[in-house]
C-alpha cells in the first residue's frame, strides 16, 4: 500500500524533515547503515555512467534544523526555537553558532578531486530553513563556492514555511541565488493544520503564496499531506483545488506516516481518526488524476510538475548519483558509501571536531547487491522507470532476466509496464514471447516502470519482490 515511510532516504537521502513519504521501513532497512563496510564485487561494471558510484558529486544537501515547534508527525532532528520565532532571528546564537559549525564541516570535507566540476544543485532542507537569516545563508553559499565551486546557473532550493518569511527576506534570499522555493503548506484547512501541530494557519498560507508571486519566484513547489487525522475526501479535494488556483510549477504529495517518538504514535494506521487504507489509496488516485488532468507531469511517485520544472536536485537521488550532505542528521552518498551524521547536536559537534582532527574514517568498499537494490528502488519511483539495458550491463544480464520473470504476473495485471528501447508500451503478449528466451529479452525490452497510479500504490510489494530476486 501507499502508506509507508521513505524517510531521508534509508537514512541517506535528505527529504523534508518528518515529511511522510512512500516506502516501507522494512524496505529502507534493507540498505543497512551507511557506516557499515560492504564487499567489493568484481562482477559489477562500474563504467556504466548511470550507476557509477565514482562520479564526482555535483549536488549538496544542507540541513538547517530550526523550527518554531515540532509538528506532531515529525521525528527528524530539529531545534525548536519557540512559537514566537518568526522573521527576525539575526541575533539568535543557536542559529549563528550552528551555521559556523556547519561551515567548519564543509571546509574540512575532502573534495573528490581538484578537477571535479562545480556544484549544480544546492538544497536547503530542514527543519524550516526560511527561519535562517539571509546573511547566514550567504555564509553557507560562500563556503560552498570557495570549497567546491558553484555553477552560475545552479539550482538553489530552499524549503520555506508560511509565516516565516516576508517579501524583504524573500528578496534577500533571491539576491543570494535562491531560485527555487518549496512551500510547506500541507493542508488548506485550519483544523487539519492545528491537528498536525503546524505553526501556521490558512491565512499565512495565502500570505506566503502572495509573497512568492509578488517577488517573482517562478520555480516554486507546494507540499501537501494526505491521510491526516480526520481528513475527509472533500477536504483533500478542496486542498487540491486551492493548489491548482495557486498555480505552483511543482507539487509534492505525501501520505502520512506514523513514526515512533511522535505525538501521532497514538494513532493506528488505517484506523479512525486516520483514513482507512482504501481511503488513503483513493486520496492518492485523486491527486494523480486531478494534477495530471491540469497539466502536471507525474514524474516521480510523490512529485508532479509543469513541463521543464522537475526538481533537478531530487533527480540526483533518483538517478543514484553521489551527493554531499552537511549538517545535523544529514546523510551523504560519496564514493559508493552512504554516511549519516549524528542526530543530536552535541554528538554532531563532536563529529565535526573529530573530522577536523582527521579521526573520522569511512570505509569506501561496497556491495553489488546493495547497489542493485538502490538502483531498482530509486528507478521504480520515477515515471521513466528502470533502464534494463544499463542495469544488465552493470549487474549482469542474468539478474536482469530474473527480475523480468519475477514481474511477469504484475505485467499481466497492469501494475508493471514494459517498454521497448523507443519507449513504446509493449503488450503482455509481446512480453510473454520475449520472456521465453533470455537472449531475446535482452535485445527487445528497454524499460520497466510502475503504472500510475495502481503500480505506484503497490510499490512496496513490487520493490520487495525485486529485492528477493537480487538478494534471495
Amino acid at each position: 500500500m501507499l502508506k509507508s515511510a521513505f524517510t531521508p532516504i534509508f537514512s541517506a537521502i535528505p527529504f523534508k524533515a518528518g515529511t511522510p513519504t512512500l516506502l516501507h521501513s522494512s524496505i529502507t532497512n534493507s540498505f543497512a547503515s551507511a557506516q557499515e563496510p560492504v564487499r567489493q564485487n568484481a562482477s559489477l561494471n562500474t563504467t556504466n555512467t548511470i550507476f557509477s558510484y565514482q562520479q564526482p558529486p555535483t549536488s549538496a544537501y544542507i540541513h538547517l534544523p530550526f523550527c518554531r515547534k515540532r509538528c506532531h508527525y515529525c521525528d527528524f532532528p530539529i531545534v525548536a526555537l519557540g512559537s514566537s520565532s518568526n522573521q527576525a532571528n539575526d541575533d539568535d546564537p543557536r542559529i549563528s553558532n550552528y551555521i559556523q559549525l556547519l561551515c567548519r564541516e564543509i571546509n574540512v570535507t575532502k573534495s573528490e578531486n581538484l578537477t571535479d566540476p562545480p556544484l549544480e544543485t544546492v538544497f536547503f532542507g530542514g527543519g524550516t530553513p526560511s527561519l535562517v537569516p539571509p546573511s547566514l545563508v550567504s555564509s553557507i553559499l560562500d563556503t560552498l563556492r570557495a570549497k567546491f565551486g558553484l555553477c552560475v546557473d545552479a539550482e538553489i532550493s530552499m524549503e520555506m514555511d508560511p509565516g516565516t518569511f516576508d517579501d524583504t527576506k524573500m528578496k534577500g534570499l533571491m539576491a543570494l541565488g535562491v531560485n527555487r522555493v518549496s512551500l510547506g503548506v500541507q493542508a488548506f484547512q485550519d483544523e487539519l493544520l492545528k491537528a498536525c501541530g503546524r505553526a501556521h494557519g490558512v491565512k499565512e498560507v495565502y500570505e506566503a503564496i502572495e509573497i512568492v508571486g509578488s517577488c517573482g519566484v517562478d520555480n516554486w513547489s507546494m507540499d501537501l499531506i494526505s491521510s491526516l487525522p480526520h481528513q475527509t475526501p472533500a477536504m483533500w479535494e478542496e486542498s487540491l483545488s486551492f493548489t491548482l488556483e495557486a498555480q505552483p510549477k511543482h507539487v509534492s504529495v505525501y501520505d502520512l506516516q506514523v513514526e515512533r517518538g511522535t505525538k501521532f504514535i497514538l494513532y493506528t494506521p488505517g484506523q479512525f481518526p486516520l483514513p482507512s487504507e482504501t481511503q488513503s489509496a483513493d486520496f492518492y488516485r485523486m491527486a494523480s488524476q486531478t494534477l495530471s488532468n491540469s497539466g502536471y507531469s507525474h514524474y516521480e511517485i510523490s512529485s508532479y510538475c509543469k513541463e521543464g520544472y522537475e526538481c533537478k536536485h531530487n533527480f540526483t537521488y533518483w538517478k543514484n548519483k553521489p551527493f554531499y550532505a552537511f549538517g545535523l542528521g544529514s546523510a551523504s552518498y560519496v564514493g559508493g558509501v552512504r554516511f549519516s551524521r549524528p542526530k543530536k547536536m552535541k554528538d554532531y559537534m563532536s563529529y565535526v571536531q573529530n573530522l577536523e582532527k582527521g579521526v573520522v574514517a569511512v570505509n569506501t568498499v561496497f556491495d553489488a547487491n546493495d547497489m542493485a537494490m538502490d538502483v531498482v528502488m530509486l528507478s521504480l519511483r520515477t515515471a521513466r522507470g528502470l533502464d534494463l539495458r544499463s542495469f544488465g550491463e552493470a549487474f549482469g544480464s542474468s539478474l536482469m532476466y530474473s527480475l523480468c520473470k519475477a514481474y511477469k504476473p504484475y505485467i499481466g495485471s497492469g501494475h508493471v509496464v514494459c517498454l521497448d528501447e523507443q519507449r513504446r508500451v509493449m503488450t503482455s503478449d509481446e512480453f510473454n514471447t520475449l520472456i521465453l528466451n533470455e537472449d531475446e529479452i535482452d535485445r527487445g525490452l528497454g524499460y520497466i516502470r510502475l503504472s500510475d497510479p495502481d503500480g505506484f500504490l503497490l510499490s512496496n510489494e513490487l520493490i520487495s519482490r525485486a529485492f528477493g530476486v537480487i538478494a534471495p
